[in-house]
């Protein structure tokens, strides 16, 4: 039943991600009328960096499409990671009315990324013991 509830989340979560990546392409969701000062700077700001956006667009179209399938978690969660944190820096400063529902998809990314921590262990490990080869040479 816990395997069913993950794969639900992470699929939905992953659906978001393509959702909001595919919308800095198409905009075919409307930037609301009401949104904060500081945030419609900020959007401006990051509006004048040309490769920002479709780099961050990118990176939440194949790393949604990743996290959607169990196999490819992992790296989905890796790619998705920076994307989270820095939505989570938004809410947390200009934009507070989004925080639960950044919250939520954090948590569930960090779900993903703790089921997967053996994948995560064996790059550790592994670079580890290069290392230590590399040391003895």
């Amino acid at each position: 039943m816990k395997k069913i509830i993950q794969n639900i989340a992470c699929q939905l979560v992953g659906l978001m991600f393509i959702n909001a990546g595919l919308n800095k392409f198409l905009q075919y969701i409307p930037v609301p009328d009401d949104l904060p000062e500081q945030v419609a700077h900020m959007n401006a700001a990051i509006a004048e960096i040309g490769w920002l956006l479709p780099l961050v667009a990118i990176a939440e179209i194949i790393g949604g499409l990743l996290f959607i399938f169990p196999r490819f978690r992992a790296l989905g969660a890796i790619i998705l990671f920076p994307v989270i944190i820095g939505i989570l820096m938004i809410h947390l400063t200009v934009a507070p009315s989004g925080l639960p529902l950044a919250m939520a998809i954090f948590l569930v990314l960090l779900w993903g990324m703790y089921d997967h921590r053996d994948k995560y262990l064996q790059l550790v490990n592994m670079s580890h013991q290069d290392s230590i080869a590399e040391l003895a040479e």
